[in-house]
């Protein structure tokens, strides 16, 4: 059951392209702009660079969980998955791990050409590829019972 919840958020996820798009081109946009405060020096820039990714990445998957629950809520289906003879907690889990796949994955994948344009090093691009493999998903697991909470304030 779990394997369909899952599938099912991934289908509704690419069936609205611009929920995907949307985190990508913010994590886009911040890297490229952030040379642009800082200043062009490359040493400077390949030294502050994980932090840079590390940050656009979490701020870019802040912006997609916030319709976790909401298009559930909003079309009533949120009530039929509480009533799946599931425990709540794994539907919560295919549903965070679906958030993953459609918007971590894909910023853990852009991430060697955003290393590559700050001049980061291969052996520091492969660590920080690891720590966002961590932290993106951690970041959706803690995040998905506020997102729960509020997904009913709109």
């Amino acid at each position: 059951m779990m394997w369909r919840v899952f599938c099912l958020e991934l289908r509704v996820a690419f069936r609205h392209g611009a929920d995907i798009a949307g985190p990508l081109w913010f994590f886009l946009m911040v890297i490229t702009l952030f040379p642009l405060s800082v200043g062009p020096q490359p040493q400077l820039l390949a030294r502050i660079a994980p932090g840079i990714i590390q940050v656009a990445a979490l701020l870019a998957s802040l912006l997609a969980l916030e319709r976790l629950f909401r298009d559930d809520l909003q079309d009533g289906s949120l009530e039929q998955l509480m009533l799946l003879p599931v425990p709540l907690p794994a539907v919560v889990l295919a549903k965070v791990l679906a958030h993953w796949a459609v918007t971590g994955l894909p910023l853990i994948m852009l991430s060697p050409l955003v290393a590559l344009l700050l001049g980061m090093d291969v052996y520091g691009w492969k660590i920080m590829a690891l720590t966002l493999l961590l932290g993106t998903p951690a970041l959706g697991f803690l995040a998905a019972p506020g997102v729960g909470l509020t997904a009913g304030l709109r």
